[in-house]
């Protein structure tokens, strides 16, 4: 197997560097976005305390009242745009986005900067991973 890989390389170099290339440049862009924008629990935890930063979940109704984080608002994904209004009150505040697995928050926080939310952030691996840790929610 691994003489089959050197061979390819050895045939096709222009091919395997494209791909040296690409990945490179994929790893340092999920490592930059991941980096710039999210928070761990913990940091999450502090920004709430501290700041008194808003928690916005944009899971579905159903998702959120299964669990969430206390003091958390609800404003699904999809309803977004048409209620965005109603944080411009929090636009000063660390706004932290909840969604289901840390993925989906990406595309609301471009939504939230393109606004003028100049602190928002995504929690790092969401709602599962928040659960994961043995964090306290609310069930509603």
């Amino acid at each position: 197997m691994i003489d089959q890989l050197f061979e390819f390389v050895q045939n096709h170099p222009l091919l395997a560097g494209a791909f040296v290339i690409v990945l490179a440049a994929w790893i340092a862009y999920e490592t930059l976005q991941s980096g710039r924008s999210g928070v761990d629990a913990g940091e999450a935890t502090q920004l709430i305390n501290r700041e008194e930063a808003v928690v916005l979940d944009i899971r579905d109704a159903k998702d959120f009242k299964e669990g969430h984080l206390a003091g958390a608002r609800n404003i699904p994904q999809s309803k977004l745009d048409n209620r965005l209004n109603e944080l411009d009150k929090v636009k000063d505040k660390p706004v932290i986005v909840v969604c289901k697995q840390g993925q989906a928050s990406g595309a609301v926080l471009a939504k939230l900067e393109k606004a003028g939310f100049s602190r928002a952030l995504k929690l790092k691996g969401g709602m599962a991973q928040w659960q994961a840790d043995g964090l306290p929610m609310v069930r509603k």
